[in-house]
């Protein structure tokens, strides 16, 4: 066999030098190998930390996951791996990205291995620190992105109310939470009165702007719980979590003088609306949640019919 005199690499300045922090402990957990990433990092130098205690030296680091993490090591002499995704960070490392990226301290993903000794036992823990920030603020945009364009395909775009299909879903659910834990849920169907007119006469942006207007009532009168929709054109639904039919008459008379209280505004001039509402509430055996929207659709149309701006229950004098 061929031999050289060549040196090989000298894998300590690798070691230092490597763009990853690495550090190594023995069985009593104290630090044997500190590289300069470490330093650079943690602010403390190898001399300031080799051969102590790696819980003394960094009290902050979770102790308890942490011994289970080397012990299983050292037994099974088998590597271990943490991802920043399940707990963001071994050391609490400060990071140079801006402050904007949403990221309190440097991301990191964590290997652990076992260093044998010369019978092939492990005598140490290398643990390897490798900075993910940049794939976590990546990643963190992206879901924001998701969650983003998720809540744009739920919204009607002129309201920003919900459109017809997520209420519909948002209904659903609340529909069957009250199937599965009993109690209270009512809805509200409301109108504009003769908006065909003010489209004919005055302009669609003008009704337009009255669409706007009456979204921006309805989430003022309603609760936090509450779930407000545009139904379409210039219909728009409501459904009240926990609310009897009291209850939901109340809210929406409040709802009805709100409206007349605070015309729409358009190009400077008061345009002064009212609606028609129908209510209904969802009892025990009623099918599904399209058997109470259409309660509350004959309500609405009887609420027309008797002359506008005005609420009707259905069920209450006869109506529905």
């Amino acid at each position: 066999m061929t031999q050289t005199s060549e040196p090989g690499p000298d894998f300590a300045a690798l070691v230092d030098n490597i763009n990853v922090g690495i550090v190594v402990v023995n069985r009593d957990f104290e630090i044997v190998s500190w590289n300069r990433f470490m330093a650079a990092h943690s602010g403390h130098g190898a001399d300031a930390v080799v051969g102590r205690n790696i819980f003394e030296a960094f009290p902050e680091l979770p102790q308890r996951w942490l011994k289970q993490k080397l012990r299983s090591v050292f037994l099974l002499n088998h590597q271990a791996f943490s991802s920043w995704e399940h707990r963001p960070y071994l050391f609490e490392f400060p990071h140079n990205r801006p402050i904007t990226g949403g990221v309190d301290a440097m991301r990191q993903d964590c290997t652990f291995f076992p260093i044998p000794d010369d019978s092939g036992e492990p005598a140490y823990v290398c643990i390897t620190i490798f900075d993910m920030t940049d794939a976590s603020i990546y990643q963190e945009r992206l879901q924001r992105t998701k969650q983003d364009l998720e809540e744009l395909s739920a919204r009607d775009r002129l309201t920003w109310l919900y459109n017809r299909g997520q209420f519909e879903t948002e209904l659903h659910a609340a529909f069957k939470h009250r199937e599965r834990h009993g109690g209270h849920l009512a809805v509200i169907l409301l109108d504009i009165d003769h908006f065909k007119t003010i489209n004919d006469h005055q302009g669609h942006d003008t009704g337009d702007a009255v669409l706007r207007h009456l979204a921006v009532c309805i989430r003022d009168s309603i609760r936090a719980s509450d779930v407000a929709g545009r139904f379409g054109g210039e219909e728009f639904a409501l459904f009240l979590p926990e609310t009897d039919i009291a209850g939901a008459r109340a809210a929406a008379e409040r709802l009805r003088q709100h409206i007349h209280e605070h015309p729409a505004e358009h190009n400077g001039m008061a345009v002064g609306i009212t609606v028609s509402m129908g209510v209904s509430e969802a009892t025990d055996g009623m099918p599904d949640p399209e058997a109470l929207m259409k309660e509350a659709d004959l309500a609405l149309y009887q609420a027309k019919e008797a002359g506008r701006d005005r609420i009707v229950v259905y069920g209450e004098n006869g109506a529905g």
